[in-house]
């Protein structure tokens, strides 16, 4: 089994100042990174970025997704249409490729920073910090890298419009819930950019503070189901996952076949196979404990795997290999679920070079870790020579659920979609804070709201193209030429 591959650094600019592998850092004044930003104010006005018209070469966005298809496990790619075919939001959850590509030639401010890649609403959620608080934050990263900051607002701000287009909004409530969450990110970045350099890397949002700040603008019956969804949340734990995944078999504790979502890993091999392919599994979970800190490698050495199963995840990453691994410590009940979850290039890596990164793995746990407030403690990476299908993998690792819950979008009235808006435009400039220089991002937002207006027009002219491609993907399965399977 091969070990965790090692990094491969490049010059980086990060927060007002530069860095060299193995060289000395140089810091840029406040002055400097004021000047900064308003420099890159006067050479890209904030108003540019209204602009969206598909470039006359534009990508086929079906044809982007069965490029993406061709790496995937082939038998659950319809399953990927089929979740996408839901509504023209799903379908733009399925579809950071497509948008990056969109994003690639607008307008820049040249500012970078440590980018989700596919921050949309459903990519924000609360799960549980190591100090056991139940903290809001973005919660996927499997297309993290360095990149314009502009590209995560404006694909945060077109998944509220058609989130607000798809719960049948009228279009002032559809535009107040846009403008209401890019203002929460640039207010946000002037509050950051005033902030002391350790104050900005602690500064976290406390979900049931926030909701308590709320609660006098969210009407009874919403304040009441938010309270209950937090109180389910704080249920969604290796225990609850060990109710609902696992069986006894001949006294030994097994993942139940759950197939074509959860398929045990017996199933995927042959008889004669499964002793040496359990030998390699924990092969690799030696591996990926390397990549943990040393009182994280303590932890997981007081767990034995147990079993192993594939899992399918999520909307976009449907067709990755993701896997789910049980681990038992001191009895049968004592369980860690672990998710490994493939990690191929991120869908921005076309558009502004390689990852520093040799293993896509550590990309997503340093992208991950340098954007949260708190990271999960079992994060790691790890690195398959040859999978199932021969082929080498890289993965990265987290618990399966520890306290996770996540928005229910559709349900969401006007006013409700408006206040989560501001939780993730806050959340994702204090993403980015921590990494890229938030003064002069600051100073190239202004206190107006001249940029809001701005993605305003992107998001309604993105919105639409969204809704073409839908359209596309829909006729397509319904002429037979692409195979979906719906309701999984």
């Amino acid at each position: 089994m091969a070990t965790p591959t090692t990094a491969r650094r490049t010059n980086r600019t990060r927060a007002g100042a530069t860095s060299s592998s193995g060289g000395a850092v140089t810091h840029r004044s406040v002055a400097e990174r004021l000047a900064r930003g308003k420099a890159a104010r006067a050479e890209t006005p904030r108003a540019s970025h209204a602009a969206f018209t598909p470039a006359p070469d534009r990508a086929d966005p079906l044809e982007v997704l069965e490029r993406q298809a061709s790496t995937r496990v082939p038998e659950l790619v319809p399953i990927r249409y089929g979740r996408m075919l839901v509504s023209p939001f799903t379908f733009y959850r399925g579809a950071a490729m497509i948008m990056a590509g969109d994003l690639a030639p607008t307008p820049s401010s040249g500012l970078t920073v440590q980018c989700c890649g596919d921050a949309h609403l459903s990519n924000f959620g609360v799960f549980a910090s190591p100090e056991r608080r139940l903290v809001f934050d973005l919660n996927d990263f499997d297309e993290t890298l360095p990149g314009p900051w502009e590209w995560d607002v404006k694909r945060l701000a077109v998944s509220v419009l058609i989130a607000a287009i798809n719960n049948g909004f009228p279009v002032g409530d559809q535009e107040r819930a846009v403008l209401a969450t890019v203002e929460a990110y640039r207010d946000a970045m002037q509050s950051f950019a005033g902030m002391s350099n350790l104050d900005v890397w602690y500064a976290h949002m406390d979900i049931d503070a926030a909701v308590q700040d709320l609660g006098a603008q969210l009407r009874p019956k919403m304040a009441k189901r938010t309270k209950k969804a937090l109180a389910k949340a704080r249920t969604r734990d290796s225990m609850s996952a060990f109710s609902k995944l696992t069986h006894v078999v001949d006294g030994q504790v097994r993942i139940a076949d759950q197939g074509p979502l959860i398929v045990p890993f017996d199933q995927l091999v042959s008889e004669g196979e499964r002793d040496q392919m359990y030998e390699g599994l924990r092969g690799l979970v030696d591996d990926y404990r390397e990549t943990l800190e040393f009182d994280r490698r303590v932890l997981v050495d007081q767990f034995e795997l147990s079993d192993f199963a594939r899992k399918v995840v999520g909307v976009g990453s449907v067709g990755t290999r993701a896997w789910v691994a049980l681990l038992l410590g001191r009895h049968s009940e004592d369980a860690l679920f672990l998710q490994v979850k493939e990690a191929e290039a991120s869908v921005f890596e076309p558009f502004l070079g390689a990852s520093e990164f040799a293993n896509h793995g550590e990309r997503v746990v340093v992208g991950q870790r340098l954007m949260q407030a708190s990271s999960d403690i079992f994060l790691g990476w790890l690195h398959v020579d040859s999978g199932l299908d021969g082929q080498a993998r890289d993965f990265y690792v987290r618990q399966l659920r520890d306290w996770k819950g996540s928005a229910e979008i559709e349900q969401m009235i006007p006013k409700g979609l408006a206040l989560y808006g501001r939780l993730c435009g806050w959340t994702l400039a204090r993403a980015h804070a921590r990494s890229g220089d938030r003064i002069a991002i600051a100073a190239y937002l202004g206190s107006g709201s001249s940029f809001d207006r701005a993605i305003l027009e992107f998001s309604n002219a993105y919105a639409q193209q969204n809704e073409r491609d839908y359209r596309r993907l829909t006729a397509t399965v319904d002429a037979g030429e692409l195979v979906a399977q719906a309701g999984l």
